[in-house]
């Protein structure tokens, strides 16, 4: 049997105890390194390791764990205005690299994280986990195996609790995030290629801080993230997408609803609730056709994170990849497209207008 890869994570927030609970799901993983400047942050991650935290090395800077040379793959999941300086240093030194989303918080620092990803050694991945949601998978297989037929609309939305809160309220402010439509939005708009299967031409966004974090300060400032948005992006290809945002939804029945209309028919998706809703056309009077079915998600996947099992799924695929048994699912040339549409729906929700992403290079 070959020698398990050894694992570092970089962050040991609230994603990076994620990747170690699902890390544990692997007899051909291992963790032994944890970097984090927080003290009181890397022993509740090394805590969370259970059989495998005595061997853990702990760092307080990435630098350090490279240097150390106890790792083959690294996941980053330290802050996002992070990850160029955490990344300098691993692609140095040639690991296989999982990138939490967003590559990066500006086009500048993700087109560079883009360049190096093409020559470096090692795997690079950009960490997206609703690609591996296991109904939007199926989602997305039926659509590309032309179940709907030519797709024309595609609309996603998501209800659900607002950002939580995190070491030093670093996700209040947009300089250290993106903004909303980067920070959390990337993993539609990255959706949406996938799905559409073409690139994005224009996009407008309608969005504003009207709820959530209104009477917070921080050393004297007001956050200055987006907590409900409409965003329209349309396609090369003629397709057109929308993603309706709201972060003040707590009590929704699903977080996640997946809408795909075709010129034959309707396919949705529903998460958590893991059902898909086929719907052909029928004419204009005629009796419903409704096909419902239900997509399973293993329990210890659901049980190790919280994204409907989609972070085991994933490290599953980036392992193969490491491995060499499959393909790198998730381009960091995937993720800088992904940062291109949200600092578009930035713009177009600060100046109200419409970008169109040739304004960004694309």
């Amino acid at each position: 049997m070959k020698n398990p890869v050894r694992f570092g994570i970089i962050g040991s927030g609230m994603m990076g105890r994620e990747h170690i609970r699902n890390l544990l799901l692997f007899p051909q993983a291992k963790i032994t390194a944890l970097a984090d400047p927080v003290p009181a942050s890397l022993e509740s991650a090394r805590r969370t390791a259970r059989d495998q935290a005595d061997g853990i090395a702990l760092f307080d800077t990435a630098e350090a764990m490279i240097a150390s040379g106890t790792v083959d793959a690294v996941i980053v999941a330290s802050p996002n205005y992070t990850h160029r300086a955490v990344l300098e240093p691993l692609f140095a030194s040639g690991v296989h690299i999982l990138c939490e989303k967003p590559l990066c918080t500006t086009m500048e620092d993700a087109r560079w994280a883009a360049e190096k990803a093409a020559t470096h050694r090692g795997v690079f991945w950009t960490g997206m986990e609703y690609r591996f949601m296991p109904p939007a998978q199926v989602f997305i297989d039926q659509i590309k195996a032309g179940r709907v037929g030519r797709l024309v609309m595609l609309s996603i939305r998501e209800h659900r609790f607002p950002f939580l809160v995190k070491v030093g309220d670093w996700n209040r402010f947009s300089r250290n995030t993106g903004g909303t439509m980067v920070e959390k939005c990337c993993h539609f708009f990255d959706l949406m290629r996938v799905i559409i299967g073409a690139e994005p031409v224009r996009v407008f966004c309608s969005g504003a801080m009207d709820v959530n974090h209104l009477d917070e300060r921080y050393g004297g400032e007001v956050p200055d993230i987006i907590d409900n948005s409409y965003t329209v992006v349309d396609f090369a290809n003629g397709a057109r997408a929308m993603l309706d945002l709201n972060m003040f939804a707590d009590g929704s029945k699903n977080q996640e609803e997946l809408a795909a209309v075709g010129d034959q028919a309707k396919l949705e998706a529903f998460i958590p609730e893991g059902d898909l809703v086929f719907s052909p056309r029928v004419g204009f009077n005629n009796p419903k056709k409704l096909e419902t079915s239900h997509v399973a998600v293993d329990q210890a996947a659901l049980e190790a994170g919280s994204h409907h099992g989609a972070t085991y799924y994933q490290l599953e695929a980036f392992l193969k990849a490491v491995a060499g048994e499959g393909p790198v699912v998730v381009t960091a040339e995937d993720g800088l497209r992904a940062v291109a549409m949200g600092t578009a729906a930035e713009i177009s929700a600060r100046e109200n207008r419409v970008v169109a992403m040739s304004e960004l290079g694309f």
